[in-house]
C-alpha cells in the first residue's frame, strides 16, 4: 500500500494508509413488489380462477315471458270535469202560520214520500173544521138535505120555500077560476075577479122570488162545502211532510217557535238518481250528442260508474265558450250531491290503435319504457301512452305491431341475453 506524506510535519513523517471503502451493495425490492400486485390484480379479476382469462366467461340467458304488440279497437272518448247534483231539492215550508209542536227528523235521516216530517200546532185549525162543518149542515137543512149527508144534490122544488110558494100560488090559480065562472054567471062581480087575479099574480111572483131564493141557498151550500174543505185542508197542512223519497239536508226552524206562514223548515234532497253536470269544450262539443255513454268516476274514488248524456244546452256559454251537458246517474247508495268528478264521454268505437299488456311497461322518472325481444337480447324503448283498460295500454309511439314486449321486465337492462316464450296476451279487453 503506497504512503502518503503529510506536509507541515518535518522529519520522517510516518506513513499512514488510506483505505478506500468499497460501495454498499442495497437489495432490489421495488421491481419485485410492483410485479407481486399486478399478479394479484389479475388473479382478483379472474376469480381466482386462471383458466377464465383463456377460456373466456358466458352469462346464461334469462327465460322471459313476452307477447306480441297488438292492433285492438278502442273508443274515442272525451274527458271532462264537472260535478253532481241533486235531481230535486226542496226547502220544505208552513202552508199555515202556527207554533211548530215537533220535528221528526234529524239531518241526515232518509225519508219517504208523504211521511210527516214536522207538525204545526192543530187546535185553532181543529176548531175552525168544526165551525165549517156545522154551517154546512145548517145549508143543508134550509135546502131540505139532511145535515149529515155527503151528496149535494138538490131539487129546487123540494126547498120547503119553494114548495110553500107553490101550494099558494096552486090555491090563488084555484081561486081565480073559481071567481072567473062566477063572473061568466054573472055571480061574481068585476071587483071581485080583477081581486083574484092580483091574487094570483102576487102568489106568482112569490113562487119566482121563492125559486130565486132557493138558487141562493144552493149556491150557499156550495160555497158551505168548499169552506168545509178548506177548513180540512188547512187542517191537513199543518203536518209538513216529505214531497219525495230523499234525505234531510238541514233543519232550520226549531221546535216552539211560532212561523208565519211560508217559512222554511226542512230541506231535503232526491238522492237517486243524480243529475250529471258536464263542460264541454268548444272543441269537442260537435262529437256530443244525446245518448252517449258516459264513464263517471268521483275525485278520490277508483270505482266507475255509468251514465247516459240525457241533455245538452243549445248554444255555448259566452264566457267560457263550454257547452253545458246534463246526465243522468243511478246512486249506488256512496255518491252524494255537490261530488267533484271526472267524466269519459264515449264519442265513437271501434278505432283501431296499437296496444300491449299493462304489465309491460315500466314507469321511471315520469316516463314509460317497454323492453322488446331482438335476437335474443333485451333492448329498451321509450314510449307514449294513450287510454287505459282491461289490463290493456294505447300505445301512441315508440313500438311497432308485430313486435314482442317483455312482460314484467324488472331487473333487465339493455343487452341482457333472454330466452323468450310466448305467453296469450290479457282474456279481457275489447
Amino acid at each position: 500500500m503506497p504512503r502518503r506524506l503529510i506536509p507541515g510535519i518535518s522529519g520522517e513523517s510516518p506513513t499512514v494508509p488510506i483505505v478506500r471503502s468499497a460501495p454498499v451493495s442495497r437489495p432490489r425490492t421495488q421491481p419485485l413488489l410492483s410485479l407481486l400486485l399486478v399478479v394479484s390484480s389479475l388473479v382478483a379479476g379472474t376469480g381466482c380462477r386462471p383458466d377464465a382469462t383463456r377460456t373466456g366467461a358466458v352469462l346464461e340467458p334469462l327465460k322471459v315471458k313476452v307477447s306480441p304488440v297488438e292492433a285492438r279497437s278502442w273508443e274515442k272518448t272525451l274527458t271532462v270535469l264537472g260535478s253532481l247534483e241533486a235531481v230535486d231539492r226542496s226547502m220544505l215550508s208552513t202552508k199555515n202560520a202556527g207554533r211548530l209542536r215537533s220535528l221528526q227528523v234529524e239531518v241526515g235521516d232518509r225519508v219517504v214520500a208523504g211521511q210527516t216530517l214536522a207538525q204545526i200546532e192543530p187546535r185553532d185549525f181543529e176548531l175552525r173544521l168544526q165551525q165549517a162543518q156545522a154551517q154546512l149542515a145548517q145549508a143543508r137543512a134550509r135546502v131540505g138535505l139532511s145535515v149529515d149527508g155527503t151528496k149535494d144534490v138538490v131539487d129546487e122544488s123540494a126547498v120547503p120555500l119553494v114548495k110553500e110558494a107553490q101550494a099558494r100560488l096552486e090555491e090563488s090559480e084555484a081561486e081565480l077560476e073559481r071567481v072567473r065562472s062566477l063572473h061568466e054567471q054573472r055571480i061574481s062581480s068585476q071587483a071581485e075577479l080583477e081581486r083574484a087575479e092580483a091574487q094570483h099574480q102576487v102568489m106568482l111572483n112569490r113562487h119566482g122570488d121563492s125559486l130565486q131564493e132557493a138558487r141562493e141557498r144552493r149556491s150557499l151550500l156550495a160555497q158551505r162545502r168548499a169552506e168545509l174543505d178548506i177548513a180540512q185542508q188547512q187542517l191537513t197542512d199543518t203536518a209538513v211532510r216529505a214531497p219525495f223519497d230523499g234525505v234531510v239536508q238541514s233543519r232550520i226552524a226549531n221546535v216552539g217557535e211560532f212561523l208565519p206562514a211560508g217559512s222554511p223548515v226542512l230541506s231535503v234532497v232526491r238522492m237517486d238518481p243524480l243529475r250529471l253536470l258536464l263542460d264541454v269544450p268548444e272543441r269537442a262539443s260537435a262529437e256530443v250528442s244525446v245518448g252517449q255513454e258516459v264513464r263517471v268516476s268521483v275525485e278520490g274514488g277508483a270505482q266507475s260508474h255509468p251514465a247516459r248524456v240525457a241533455r245538452m244546452s243549445p248554444a255555448l256559454d259566452s264566457r267560457t265558450r263550454l257547452l253545458r251537458v246534463e246526465g243522468e246517474l243511478a246512486n249506488p247508495g256512496n255518491l252524494r250531491p255537490g261530488s267533484f268528478i271526472r267524466a269519459e264521454i264515449v264519442l265513437a268505437t271501434g278505432v283501431r290503435g296499437l296496444a300491449v299488456p299493462s304489465d309491460a311497461l315500466v314507469a321511471f322518472a315520469g316516463t314509460e319504457k317497454a323492453f322488446l325481444v331482438q335476437t335474443n337480447q333485451a333492448v329498451e324503448r321509450r314510449v307514449t301512452t294513450g287510454r287505459r283498460r282491461d289490463g290493456w295500454v294505447e300505445i301512441l309511439g315508440g313500438l311497432q305491431e308485430g313486435d314482442r314486449v317483455i312482460r314484467n321486465p324488472g331487473g333487465i337492462a339493455t343487452g341482457s341475453p333472454v330466452a323468450p316464450v310466448t305467453v296469450a296476451p290479457p282474456a279481457t279487453g275489447s
